[in-house]
Parts: C-alpha cells; sequence; structure tokens
C-alpha cells in the first residue's frame, strides 16, 4: 500500500491519525510505560508496516514497526505519537533505532516531558541528519496520552471521578439499590475504562453496601490495584487491597511513585463528593440512564456540601457525549485540563 497523492500536512495527519489508532488499542496493556502507536511509511511503493508498544519488557511502538518494515525502512518517514526515548531503559533507545535504520523523516505527536527524554529523543535525530517535524495531531494524541503527560510532568496519576446515575441524579434508590442503573453496553464500557485504569478506588461504605470485587470481567485487560478508602471486613471480595484512611492527596501521591498513571474513582457519593470539593478529579465520565427516580429521597451524585451560589458553581469542559445502549456516556474535563480534549 502506497502512501498516495496528497498534500504532505494532510498525508502527516492521516498517518499520524493512524499511529494514534494503535496507540489506543494498546492501552490497557503497556502501563506504566505510555501507549504509543508508530507507522512507517516508504518513500517508493514498499508495504506500510504498522506497530504499537507492547506490554511492559517488550519493544516500543517505533521498534515494533521498524522490524517489519526490514529494509523498506531506509529512506522512509516514520509517524509515532510520542517522542521517541534517548536512553536506556528495559529496551535500548528507538532514536538510535531510527538512525540505525536509515528513515528520512520522523513526524511526532507530542513531546514526552520524562526527564530522561524531554527533547534529546528528537536531537539525536536531528543530529544524525534525520528530518524532524513536531506537533501533528498535538491535541489529539495529548488527549490520548493526558495520563502519562500528567505523570512525567507532576509525579501524580490521572484521576477520572466515575458515576453512573439516574437522569436525575441519583446514584441509588432510598433502600441503597443501585443494579442495575445503566444496561449493558454502558457495564461494559466501564469496564473497559477500568482496564485503563492502573488503580481503582472506592470507599469502605461502598464495600460493606455491595462487596464489589473491582475486577475486570467484561472487558479484555489487567484487574487494577484495589484501593479502599477506610476500613473493609476482613472477608471482602475486594481482598487483597491498599487501605489508606488519609489525606487523599497523599494518597495519589503514594500512587504516583508506584508508578501507577490513571486513577478510576468507583466510590460512592462520599468519595465521589471528597475528590470533587478537593479539586483532584480530572476527568468525569458520567453513565447517564434513561430513567427517573422522581423525588429527593435517592442516593445523590455527591454526599456533601455543594457551591453556595451559582456563581461559585464547578463548571468544567465538555469532552465528549457518546450513546450506549439506551444510556448516554458524558465526559467532563476540569478547565485547567482543555489540552485532554481533542
Amino acid at each position: 500500500m502506497a502512501a498516495g497523492p496528497g498534500r504532505p500536512d494532510e498525508l502527516d495527519a492521516l498517518w499520524m491519525g493512524q499511529a494514534l489508532v494503535l496507540g489506543e488499542g494498546v492501552r490497557a496493556a503497556t502501563s506504566p510505560n505510555p501507549w504509543v502507536g508508530a507507522v512507517v511509511v516508504p518513500a517508493g511503493d514498499g508495504p506500510i508496516a504498522e506497530g504499537a508498544t507492547e506490554p511492559p519488557g517488550g519493544a516500543h511502538a517505533e521498534v515494533v514497526a521498524l522490524g517489519l518494515a526490514g529494509a523498506s525502512a531506509r529512506g522512509a518517514t516514520v509517524y509515532v505519537t510520542l517522542e521517541p526515548c534517548s536512553h536506556h531503559g528495559r529496551t535500548p533507545p528507538c532514536a538510535d533505532a531510527l538512525v540505525a535504520a536509515g528513515v528520512a523523516r520522523v513526524v511526532v505527536g507530542v513531546n514526552d516531558p520524562d526527564p530522561r527524554v524531554s527533547g534529546a529523543g528528537l536531537a539525536r535525530l536531528r543530529h544524525s541528519g534525520v528530518e524532524v517535524v513536531e506537533g501533528v495531531c498535538a491535541a489529539e494524541v495529548a488527549a490520548s496520552l493526558a495520563p502519562y503527560l500528567k505523570h512525567r510532568r507532576s509525579g501524580l496519576p490521572w484521576v477520572v471521578l466515575k458515576l453512573a446515575t439516574t437522569l436525575d441524579g441519583r446514584l441509588a434508590a432510598p433502600d441503597g439499590s443501585s443494579r442495575w442503573i445503566t444496561g449493558p453496553e454502558a457495564r461494559a464500557d466501564a469496564h473497559r475504562l477500568r482496564a485503563e485504569s492502573d488503580a481503582v478506588v472506592v470507599g469502605a461504605g461502598t464495600v460493606r453496601a455491595d462487596d464489589p470485587a473491582l475486577t475486570v470481567r467484561h472487558a479484555n485487560g489487567r484487574d487494577p490495584l484495589r484501593v479502599v478508602l477506610g476500613h473493609p471486613p476482613r472477608g471482602a471480595r475486594v481482598h487483597p487491597a491498599l487501605v489508606h484512611d488519609g489525606d487523599l492527596g497523599e494518597l495519589l501521591a503514594l500512587l504516583g511513585a508506584r508508578g501507577v498513571l490513571q486513577v478510576l474513582v468507583e466510590g460512592g457519593g462520599r468519595t465521589a463528593h471528597a475528590f470533587h470539593a478537593a479539586g483532584l478529579v480530572d476527568r468525569y465520565v458520567l453513565y447517564l440512564a434513561p430513567s427517573l427516580l422522581g423525588g429527593d429521597d435517592g442516593v445523590p451524585m455527591f454526599a456533601g456540601p455543594g457551591a453556595p451560589s451559582m456563581d461559585a458553581c464547578w463548571r468544567g469542559v465538555l469532552a465528549g457525549v457518546r450513546r450506549l445502549g439506551d444510556d448516554l456516556r458524558i465526559d467532563l474535563l476540569a478547565r485547567g485540563d482543555r489540552t485532554a480534549v481533542p
């Protein structure tokens, strides 16, 4: 398959879009490494070669794609969502592999803020005579890699707050029942979100009320580290779990130090309120069911004091709306995270 005709900037966006799809396809498998995609487009009529980062200890996306390209990589253009690494970790530097393969041009989505890279990969390529183009589809790539980018810049994980509610904002009925508010499509999507997360957080009250397993069952991926705020019963299905009874900021710092890139908060109203009120949430994922409890005695989304006036109301950035069966998924970002909006 040849690249085909078109303006250079249009072709760059086309192939970077494909690299982005490849990276998203391995999102649940690569952490604590970033989920990166790469595409090798030969200078002549050779076949396109594609690659994505393998699980920890495996090859990075560029090396996978170069291996498939073989000799046709010489003189080719390589599209990669994240700046190629320039240091020896579990694998040799990708920048060196690109130079050794004789590629002519490397197109990059976003630079890597990891202090071990941070421009050094691009400098290595340029020093070897490789043309480098930066910032192609940067907004889309930054949105995809937001958890990794935040972690490398701050040492803290990206925090996603997930809530499944009725249309009138209730997590459960007055008797505490909440199964099932949403349909199977939304529940499967929530499990994919769990599979993409390195840790999942709930409150001890939710454990006592629902006894959740917090494992990945309706999607492909690894089970996250389970974290309980408070003290769960000994026989609860959530065990083994990390138990935390203290400041949430300290918890996030601890998880970040353990290499956790994304935390999924799945707790009840009190846990949701604690993270929201502390301003610790980066992304809100709301699953809305077309149902109404129709009163003020159900369990609210947030259990605690809210904004005292509309002037003080929290306002985010709408990042996406999708229909999942009969339900809606609505994604909101904190306003400081606009770079994560594709």
